[in-house]
């Protein structure tokens, strides 16, 4: 371990799928700097956001904990749940920890964890924050899903010219720029690959006088060839990961940081969960089984491949442990022993919840139960990862013994 305080830099993609990165073997898509990561780090082939859908998992992560105790296990809608979000009063965060120890903590890009001024970034821990609270804007304008401007410069909303993806890129790479020689928690939340699927090279189509009953308005966008513009979106994210790597090396911490590189749930079309079943709002694994890869120079042995379950949660005490603090009490495991030693972190049960309990992911080991309703599905991942053989009729003590482990959990994680 370096004597000074590691820097941390988390960089966190917005419904990209498993296999939408060539590191899992995407041939649609090629992502050269993302692969670095891996290359020259270690990829995770078994790491799981919290959630399959954006508040949830980013709930989770800033908590260390199942988002089910913060009351977000949902999106955060800006249309309907303007009133709701992260209490700073009720929870810590990764942040907050973090920079009690002396580091200076940055947020650029997606927040998604409350709109009012009481659940701002600022509020929780961050020193600095540019970027936007909503689940997704015009790339360019900088507008939501409902017609309402949202984006901000510290406490403030005020716009900044450019292509979102950009933007927050160039804010990360200024940022370590200035903080070079000071320990520091860098969050890169970027809005890629969510819809409106805009290119670079394209212009807005969301303003504030639009005609909002346009679906298109609020979805997809008017680009016909969505392929294509995802692929531009992708060049672009990816891109900005190469000059953010190649910064950290220019003004000499890239030896000193840990990089994680993840996705916050599964993907919305056209992404692909290839080979794993669905994506983004679903249980099975293409919804939250997701990209991810880890790298830090001379700690993480460099071509590594974890096949350990992982979770968001699982980052907060994995940062305090290489910060050499004490981890507040937590639903998430530190990953620190696995990372830098490879030892495996034993066996975990795992759970899913969509709000209401309508739909459960449960995981142990090898073994996946799912339920929806009246309806369970059994299936063991390591003979069927695509979740096609529903074995629950073979075996109904298993289902029965699961069953009892969620009820177990639901009744920790829902006081």
């Amino acid at each position: 371990m370096s004597l000074k305080h590691p820097n941390i830099v988390m960089i966190i993609a917005d419904d990209l799928g498993f296999g939408d990165v060539s590191m899992n073997g995407s041939l649609k898509l090629s992502t050269p700097n993302i692969d670095r990561i891996a290359n020259e780090g270690i990829c995770f082939k078994d790491f799981h956001s919290n959630g399959a859908l954006c508040s949830p998992t980013r709930a989770a992560l800033m908590t260390g904990c199942y988002q089910q105790r913060t009351g977000i296990s949902g999106v955060l809608s800006a249309a309907n749940h303007r009133d709701k979000g992260l209490c700073p009063k009720t929870f810590t965060t990764y942040a907050k920890t973090l920079k009690k120890a002396g580091y200076h903590t940055a947020l650029f890009g997606k927040w998604h964890l409350g709109y009012a001024p009481e659940f701002h970034p600022l509020q929780h821990g961050f020193d600095v924050f540019h970027g936007f609270t909503a689940g997704n804007i015009d790339y360019f304008s900088h507008i939501d899903q409902t017609g309402i401007f949202d984006w901000y410069q510290g406490a403030e909303k005020k716009d900044e010219v450019g292509y979102t993806t950009d933007l927050i890129s160039a804010h990360g790479i200024r940022y370590i720029k200035e903080m070079a020689g000071k320990p520091f928690c860098l969050t890169l939340a970027h809005e890629c690959p969510h819809y409106p699927y805009q290119g670079p090279g394209d212009e807005a189509f969301r303003t504030e006088d639009a005609e909002i009953s346009n679906r298109s308005f609020f979805n997809k966008g008017p680009r016909e060839d969505i392929d294509q513009a995802y692929r531009e979106m992708m060049e672009c994210f990816d891109r900005g990961i190469g000059e953010l790597v190649d910064t950290l090396e220019e003004v000499g911490e890239l030896d000193n940081t840990l990089i994680v590189f993840f996705s916050d749930n599964g993907p919305a079309s056209p992404g692909t969960s290839h080979p794993y079943r669905a994506g983004k709002g679903s249980y099975y694994e293409g919804g939250h089984r997701v990209p991810a890869c880890a790298m830090w120079p001379d700690k993480i042995k460099s071509g590594g491949i974890s096949e350990q379950t992982i979770l968001t949660m699982d980052l907060f005490p994995t940062f305090c442990s290489i910060a050499g603090l004490e981890s507040p009490q937590l639903d998430g495991i530190d990953l620190s022993e696995h990372l830098f030693y490879g030892k495996e972190l034993g066996p975990r049960t795992t759970f899913w919840e969509m709000p209401q309990g309508n739909s459960v992911g449960i995981r142990r080991g090898e073994w996946k139960l799912i339920l929806d309703g009246e309806r369970s599905e059994l299936y063991n991942l390591s003979d069927d990862p695509s979740e096609t053989n529903n074995l629950g009729a073979k075996k109904k003590e298993l289902i029965s013994e699961l069953i009892l482990d969620y009820e177990a959990w639901r009744k920790q994680v829902h006081t």
